[in-house]
């Protein structure tokens, strides 16, 4: 599809200098943008309503039931550089 686009002077020369410096045909720069531009707007806002949010979390915790319960000692800062703390390294040295 052929479209014409009437640019202000301004926004003509950062397209054609953006289009140079990416070392592109000004065309493929413009379509590329485009593209983006609508990609981007057909892309979730992020913004969920309460019930979204409520079925995201529902969604996560399925299955958790069959983690186990570990006490909150099992989360410290030093549980998880154990081996560092021990003077050893859990990663081989070259």
């Amino acid at each position: 599809m052929t479209i014409k686009v009437e640019l202000k002077p301004e926004t003509e020369a950062r397209l054609v200098e953006q289009a140079r410096s990416q070392g592109v045909p000004l065309e493929q720069l413009a379509e590329r943008l485009l593209h983006e531009a609508v990609t981007a707007s057909s892309l979730p806002s992020g913004a969920l309503t309460v019930e979204e949010f409520h079925d995201m979390l529902e969604g996560m915790a399925e299955g958790s039931e069959k983690l186990p319960n570990l006490p909150t000692e099992s989360f410290s800062r030093e549980s998880f550089y154990e081996d560092r703390l021990n003077g050893r390294d859990s990663v081989p040295r070259r």
